[in-house]
């Protein structure tokens, strides 16, 4: 079996040991070539700023193509469409278009009276520039918000309508669920290569316990028990890499041939998984002058 293509997400460093973080992380899994690296935003848009110098700086100084997030969240269209330029400019040629998180405390997401109500309306106008690849989100797992069955597979049609090249999925724990979401897109006449798994490899699982249960990713009752066992052993770590190389196995033999790893700027589980695939680093980094 063929090594998977890769790509990776990381965020934004909010302080000095932070930032520290992320450029070993960088350093870490950019030789490893992957065929893009995203830059999240924080909720509400509270990175604006420290992203876009995240990504200029991983852009002009380590040679990775790099993904920029770009949310609706508390910025008009104009305000939005300022920092598309500024991307442009700097030579970023994809955008990672999603809805985006509300501020914490904030009950749930209301567009800017002058903003984009949605990712669809985002994407559309991404793509009337004509300057970007354009990647958005997908859920396996119903969204939070989702009124009717059906409704996550939809909505990513309409965004593969006005303009979108491909998504990346929310994290999820079987391969099964992964399986079922592209069957029910392929249904609905999505090409089912374009749907890219997003794989979060566990370190700490009650942190990651929280964030599934936020964003409504399905918990099986097996991983909690496993990781209760794993961490009475101390072996949480080892865990839960195990199960991030099972089941990217187990989606690379149902044809599955492209990754989106879930850094949080955690690089060692992530490049050992990818080693544990095939994917094998190509020489070193050297950092562009």
């Amino acid at each position: 079996m063929p090594a998977p293509r890769i790509s990776f997400e990381f965020f934004p460093p909010q302080s000095l040991e932070g930032s520290f973080r992320l450029w070993e992380t960088v350093q870490a899994l950019a030789p490893l070539k992957p065929g893009f690296v995203s830059v999240t935003y924080g909720a509400g848009g509270t990175t604006r700023k420290l992203t876009h110098e995240a990504v200029e700086t991983i852009h002009n100084h380590y040679g990775v193509n790099v993904a920029a997030h770009l949310t609706c969240v508390d910025a008009s269209r104009a305000e939005t469409m300022e920092i598309v330029e500024a991307y442009a400019k700097a030579g970023v040629t994809e955008i990672v278009a999603l809805r985006g998180d509300p501020p914490k405390g904030a009950g749930g997401f209301t567009p800017h009276p002058d903003g984009f109500a949605n990712s669809a309306e985002l994407v559309a106008a991404l793509a009337e520039t004509g300057k970007f690849k354009i990647r958005v989100g997908a859920y396996p797992d119903p969204h939070p918000e989702a009124k009717a069955p059906g409704d996550d597979v939809r909505w990513l049609k309409r965004k593969f309508e006005a303009g979108a090249s491909s998504a990346i999925t929310q994290f999820f724990f079987e391969a099964e669920t992964f399986f079922r979401f592209r069957d029910a897109c392929e249904k609905e006449g999505i090409d089912g290569t374009r749907i890219i798994p997003g794989i979060l490899p566990i370190e700490k699982w009650a942190g990651v316990r929280k964030f599934a249960q936020r964003c409504g990713a399905h918990i099986p009752a097996w991983v909690d028990e496993a990781f209760e066992t794993a961490k009475r052993d101390g072996r949480e770590e080892l865990l839960g890499k195990a199960m991030a190389t099972e089941l990217c196995t187990e989606l690379m033999e149902g044809g599955v041939q492209d990754f989106h790893f879930y850094t949080l700027n955690k690089p060692h589980l992530t490049r050992d998984i990818c080693h544990a695939l095939g994917v094998q680093p190509e020489g070193h980094l050297e950092k562009v002058a």
